[in-house]
């Protein structure tokens, strides 16, 4: 069907629908489960760039992002500090490359430490950005409170400015600088936050919507909410970070740290299509998903999820793509 459709476009001119390009990161040192670092080209491997070929966008694929890393002093309770610096400072470099492409950025995890990396360069390019973080936890966690020591529970507090006096001095992390207000970050979907990181939630008045939150309001309005708050002017650049695990595991079972009772498939995929009609939505990152985690019908079903956020993103419409101007006209024949 894609090829006739296309084949009918081209007699007409092909309307552009935009251009993407993806980054894969297969980093698993920000949690200590095996796996998640497979998640890049389980993805590609489903067809990801040929289900956004199909949707008339111009898809350039940058690779899995490689890095080095340097003997640094280590901090209490942050496990394997150097690699998370080597990676996230070479994510950051790449997603500025691609955003000065002028590309929208879909960045493939990899756990959520990735994040860092990705939000400092789309900060780096755009100055003033705003974030929805899609996810069960709050990932605000400093390593003087987190139980695990594990990154990628604290990608957000590395980030914003308000919280950069909570840190001691990080080795190897000089490179990325607190550039993001907390005021420009919002949560949905979360139903697992940590004692600490909820007195850091009410503290801040950081907009954060719960999953009780999208049930009293349905997803539709919490996203424009979300969005008033942290874009009350609608001029802001947009990412967003989600992590899979917002998903409920009915629907992402392979993840590492599932919480039942989260978002549906279609309120994750309303989501990501209320993001995209701003038409200011420059970044996503999709991380978390682990092919090691689960039977293999789990796995597909994850890796299914993922695509379909990742193509609501971009722009696809589940009423279907819109027919340009002149098509109307042709013969029904020619789409058969």
């Amino acid at each position: 069907m894609f090829t006739k459709v296309r084949l009918a476009l081209s007699k007409i001119g092909q309307r552009n629908y935009g251009k993407v390009g993806i980054i894969g990161v297969p980093f698993e040192k920000g949690q200590n489960k095996e796996g998640v670092a497979e998640g890049p080209d389980v993805i590609r491997a489903a067809g990801l760039v040929k289900e956004l070929q199909a949707l008339g966008l111009d898809v350039k694929d940058y690779g899995n992002v490689s890095y080095k890393t340097e003997p640094i002093p280590g901090v209490d309770n942050m496990i394997h500090l150097s690699e998370v610096a080597g990676c996230t400072s070479r994510v950051s470099e790449m997603v500025q490359q691609a955003l000065n492409d002028d590309r929208t950025v879909v960045t493939l995890g990899g756990d959520h430490s990735v994040g860092i990396g990705t939000i400092d360069g789309h900060v780096k390019v755009h100055k003033d950005v705003a974030v929805l973080w899609v996810d069960a936890h709050a990932d605000l966690n400093t390593n003087k409170t987190s139980d695990s020591g594990n990154v990628h529970g604290m990608p957000v507090a590395l980030l914003t400015s308000e919280l950069s006096d909570y840190w001691p001095h990080l080795p190897g992390m000089d490179w990325q600088q607190p550039m993001l207000s907390i005021r420009n970050i919002a949560y949905i979907g979360l139903r697992s936050v940590d004692q600490y990181e909820r007195l850091v939630l009410e503290k801040f008045g950081i907009t954060a919507f719960g999953m009780e939150d999208v049930e009293r309001y349905g997803i539709h309005d919490t996203v424009h909410m979300a969005l008033n708050k942290i874009d009350p002017d609608h001029s802001k650049s947009l990412h967003v970070s989600f992590d899979i695990d917002s998903l409920d595991p009915l629907e992402a079972p392979s993840t590492g740290t599932p919480v039942r009772g989260g978002l549906s498939l279609r309120e994750g995929i309303h989501l990501m299509e209320e993001m995209y009609r701003t038409r200011r939505l420059n970044a996503v990152d999709l991380v978390e998903l682990n092919p090691q985690i689960g039977d293999e019908r789990s796995v597909q079903l994850t890796v299914e999820a993922a695509i379909h956020i990742i193509q609501a993103g971009v722009g696809y419409l589940r009423r279907g793509l819109k027919v340009p101007k002149g098509i109307t006209d042709m013969p029904l024949q020619t789409f058969r």
